[in-house]
């Protein structure tokens, strides 16, 4: 039986029907229905140009980042999925700041529509600190799926750790 970690905070229902897809082996097969097709951002310059269209399409106004990296030292079986970081650094005199994104390097090979939620979420964060209404609302406004990609991204992280 597969730890249902990632799934948690769902109805037992729901739970054992995902589990009784991870014991019947059908779990891949729905994700890969749902999402047939891998993303090719594959390098950080990469990753840099998507989340800056996104920002750029939905936050103009919101701080400038300066670092969108993918990150080998970020584990998700610690629970993130990415990290933004507000980096304020005192040089000569002056308060520097700066914002970064990193995206767990698992994430080079998942559908587009999954590094996308990801994205939004982390770009989320330059707005809003918290996980609160603001937050999320401001996610919905951005992918009005979000939701629904969030539990994906977690019946694909479920399914990752039945495989390993």
């Amino acid at each position: 039986m597969a730890s249902l970690k990632y799934l948690s905070g769902y109805a037992p229902e729901l739970q054992q029907k995902i589990q009784t897809m991870l014991d019947e082996n059908t779990l891949g097969a729905f994700l890969q229905k749902k999402h047939p097709l891998l993303h090719d951002i594959r390098s950080d310059a990469a990753l840099r140009d998507y989340t800056f269209a996104l920002k750029n399409q939905y936050m103009k106004k919101s701080p400038p980042i300066s670092k969108v990296v993918y990150d080998n030292k970020i584990h998700v079986i610690h629970g993130a999925l990415g990290t933004h970081s507000y980096v304020a650094r005192n040089q000569g005199g002056k308060l520097k700041r700066k914002n970064e994104i990193r995206i767990a390097t698992v994430f080079k090979n998942v559908p587009e529509a999954l590094l996308n939620m990801i994205v939004v979420h982390e770009l989320a964060h330059l707005k809003e600190k918290e996980h609160n209404k603001s937050f999320y609302q401001l996610c919905e406004n951005m992918l009005p799926d979000y939701h629904q990609r969030e539990f994906e991204m977690r019946l694909y992280l479920t399914m990752l750790e039945a495989t390993d």
